[in-house]
């Protein structure tokens, strides 16, 4: 059978204490219910649905994808009446796997073990035992230990209450199944509202097998209902991952002072010392170093290349041997060939820096391509931006360009050309030429400096 999905993200989520839906908070940079939705696309399902409720419109304009149907629950009556909402949407041949957009971290592997129970005549149902079941329904159990009814806190009985296995609202059913139980859920009990849950007991009546899976950890099945939970699941989170890539040969300085926001693909011999942030797709190669707080989105990093603490590289790739920072900035369009160095304070943008060249202090490269085995001296600017429209600077190989320049684009300085410090350069340079702009020294001697007038 193929796979339906349904989420439920209709919760305000008021304990978060926040203007924006529960689901939209992000862990690792995505939202909650994002990582929900990317479990059920690893699943190969045939339609994902997520049902809405409070903040609908920004859960749709985050979310939206062409294989997310939104279903809306306008008035929130429970979890069965929000599973309802979504009846009408799903093939009635399919299995049905309802999740939680508040629950992030269910892994793909416990929930295909979930859709291995379900059958025209079975269900699956994931339980977790938990030392304080406190808040969670209770897994009612008879005497050859099969599954009757779920009991939720509320409504249980001292000795109910008593019992640590527990529901995590997780199952797997038939879309036919579905169809049967869900319009003869009623609302007799202490929320007043329509229990998904009820419907353990009407599969225990007609007979139908309900088998218990299990998570390999309780993390799994955590939701987030407040700011302390939500930060309590980032640091599993992140140990996985840490995790992970210590086992492929990353070592790490501290594997708790890691963090990844996207996906890391790394080599073997790559070190990551603390603090470092990591976004969108990162590409480390072997024998990568990467210093003290630096933040890498979307970068490529060939063999050998050291990063310097407190270094920011976005959308940029460094081919190898290159050494940069520390406090480098390299941003969307740079790409740094192999033994190119960026130094301490640099910052460039949509620049080609060639095998060799140096960057070395204290400078802004925009809009530029340097030629290898340049020299870009302290302080040198390429002024790319005339108010209105951007221009390009060519800097030809082997071309040394004194401290405090300023190259006024568009503007070409030719292979082995050099700039005398200071000079701020308005036309192409030759290949080879010496140029030079600077204002006539003056000196006066014995010159009186200012002096403070007496006050009457």
């Amino acid at each position: 059978m193929s796979l339906d999905v349904v989420i439920l993200a209709a919760g305000q989520g008021t304990r978060m204490r926040s203007a924006l839906p529960k689901v939209l908070h992000k862990l690792a940079g995505k939202p909650l219910a994002g990582h929900v939705v990317d479990t059920a696309r690893s699943l190969q399902a045939e339609r994902i649905h997520l049902v809405v409720g409070h903040g609908a419109e920004q859960v749709r304009e985050q979310l939206a994808a062409v294989d997310v149907d939104f279903v809306e629950q306008l008035q929130q009556l429970g979890t069965g009446h929000a599973v309802l909402q979504a009846l009408p949407r799903l093939n009635p041949a399919n299995r049905v796997l309802i999740l939680y957009g508040d629950v992030p971290l269910i892994r793909t592997e416990t929930l295909q073990q979930l859709l291995d129970q379900v059958s025209d005549s079975s269900i699956g149902l994931l339980t977790v035992h938990l030392d304080n079941p406190t808040g969670y329904g209770r897994i009612l159990r008879n005497e050859q230990q099969q599954v009757v009814a779920i009991v939720e806190q509320k409504d249980a009985t001292p000795e109910q209450l008593a019992i640590q296995e527990v529901n995590t609202g997780i199952l797997a059913v038939t879309a036919a199944q579905l169809q049967r139980w869900l319009p003869r859920l009623g609302n007799d009990n202490a929320q007043g509202e329509y229990y998904l849950t009820d419907i353990i007991g009407m599969a225990h009546r007609e007979n139908t097998r309900i088998h218990t899976v299990h998570p390999q950890s309780s993390a799994e099945v955590e939701g987030v209902n407040n700011r302390l939970q939500l930060a309590a699941l980032e640091r599993v989170y992140q140990r996985e991952q840490a995790e992970q890539l210590m086992t492929v040969g990353v070592t790490l300085a501290d594997p708790a002072r890691i963090d990844i926001r996207g996906h890391l693909s790394t080599a073997r011999d790559v070190f990551i010392d603390v603090g470092c942030v990591f976004e969108g797709n990162v590409e480390l190669a072997e024998g990568v170093e990467v210093g003290p707080y630096c933040v890498l989105k979307n970068a490529r990093l060939g063999p050998g290349v050291k990063l310097a603490s407190h270094s920011v590289i976005e959308d940029a790739e460094l081919m190898g041997d290159n050494q940069v920072g520390p406090f480098a900035r390299l941003r969307p369009g740079t790409r740094l060939e192999s033994g190119a160095r960026i130094g301490n304070f640099v910052e460039t943008k949509k620049a080609l820096i060639h095998q060799g060249a140096k960057v070395n202090h204290l400078s802004y490269i925009g809009d530029a391509e340097v030629g290898a085995r340049a020299n870009i001296g302290a302080g040198t600017i390429t002024c790319n931006y005339d108010g209105v429209n951007k221009h390009r600077t060519l800097i030809g190989a082997g071309a040394f360009i004194g401290s405090n320049t300023s190259l006024v684009a568009p503007v070409e300085i030719g292979c082995g050309a050099t700039i005398g410090a200071g000079s701020t350069i308005t036309r192409d340079v030759e290949d080879q030429a010496l140029a030079v702009t600077r204002a006539k020294q003056l000196q006066k001697a014995n010159w009186p400096r200012p002096a403070k007038l007496k006050e009457d």
